[in-house]
């Protein structure tokens, strides 16, 4: 069976969270007999045409990217028309409105399945203008997946009577057979730690809805060092706050690579993903941080976050943009390494029976095999 995954932008343009879950979907089905390839855009699409592990990716130009919504010319339209006929299932990732686009004028006579990451939250007024086209593409579905009950039931979009019926829970989760099996310790080196030092980490793109401003807050009130991994558009305003309030035991590591990401999961005490706003839908690395073993500290924001990393079991969940609790459930883990460790081992025991690669393959695989019957 034949399905194509479409997003508005994959590797190795710069990765996020929603590129690693495409992938991971990819691998995970490839056990199921499923070809995976993925359409998407890149402001450097050369080439047009990319071999990978997971799937063939196949890239039209971006030539602009409004409000993060990367925008094909004419060759997308030719492209993406070429590729539905030689496919069994349409896989859309939601939201990219030009993929709305792209679905409407071509129409292809395919089923289509559309995973739903997250509401529109910060665009309202662009939202707005977009509904139609939005609610119009939905409706076409055959199938939309959350990825967890709560995000399904508090989102006004996946809970309209409209379309609440096509909707399915299918949580993501990673191949731990794609993860690197040995990491790179000359990251500790590179930053300034100790290997053995106690630290706390987190790791992703530093964007608004990271909440990140509470954690360099909170940081003033933790007496271990916090690592910062990541790039993106909020690190300049980031590193300004950490020195205005002098949280000198926060370290930005800049961009890593996987095996040093490998290495920073292994050896810290806990992850911390402090994201405040709704766009934060799952938090992939909350499902990473799992398969390793380790505990977590997140906010309640009403998604899947608190449903990855379960209160009092693998972790703490915390109201969001609250310093001081953050800096209160971070220093219970600081304290306390064996509730740290019983933690980890009940993340991890989570990760292998709802996130494996195997879990995730048959959920999405079973999906495929329904629609082409």
């Amino acid at each position: 069976m034949k399905v194509l995954n479409i997003y508005r932008t994959y590797y190795p343009d710069p990765p996020g969270g929603l590129q690693e879950a495409i992938r991971q979907i990819c691998l995970a089905t490839a056990e199921k007999d499923i070809e995976n390839k993925i359409y998407t855009l890149s402001p450097s699409p050369e080439p047009s045409e990319i071999q990978r592990p997971e799937a063939r990716v196949i890239r039209s130009r971006s030539w602009l990217a409004p409000a993060s919504c990367d925008l094909g010319g004419f060759a997308a339209f030719s492209s993406y028309s070429k590729l539905t006929k030689e496919t069994d299932v349409l896989h859309y990732f939601f939201p990219w409105p030009f993929s709305d686009v792209l679905h409407t004028a071509i129409r292809p006579n395919k089923p289509a399945v559309l995973t739903y990451i997250s509401d529109v939250v910060r665009q309202k007024m662009l939202g707005s203008l977009y509904a139609p086209l939005m609610w119009k593409t939905l409706k076409s579905m055959d199938v939309i997946i959350a990825n967890c009950p709560a995000y399904a039931e508090t989102s006004p979009v996946l809970s309209h009577p409209s379309i609440k019926d096509k909707v399915r829970i299918i949580p993501l989760g990673i191949d731990e057979t794609s993860y690197p099996r040995v990491g790179d310790d000359s990251i500790f080196n590179r930053i300034g730690i100790e290997q053995n030092e106690v630290y706390f980490l987190f790791i992703g793109v530093l964007r608004y809805y990271k909440g990140l401003h509470t954690l360099i807050e909170a940081a003033v009130n933790i007496g271990a060092k916090i690592i910062i991994a990541g790039s993106g558009p909020e690190g300049d305003s980031l590193k300004k706050i950490t020195n205005e309030i002098g949280a000198k035991n926060i370290i930005f590591s800049g961009q890593v690579t996987d095996t040093e990401k490998h290495s920073l999961l292994k050896n810290c005490r806990a992850l911390i993903l402090p994201s405040h706003l709704r766009s934060e839908a799952y938090g992939m690395v909350l499902v990473e941080a799992s398969m390793m073993a380790k505990p977590m500290v997140s906010c309640e924001i009403g998604t899947g976050t608190s449903f990855v990393n379960k209160h009092s079991e693998t972790g703490f969940v915390v109201p969001p943009e609250s310093p001081i609790q953050l800096a209160q459930a971070i220093n219970i883990l600081l304290s306390n390494e064996e509730t740290a460790i019983s933690m980890g081992q009940n993340a991890r025991k989570r990760y292998e029976k709802m996130f494996s690669g195997e879990a995730l393959g048959k959920a999405y695989a079973d999906v495929y095999e329904e629609l082409v019957k």
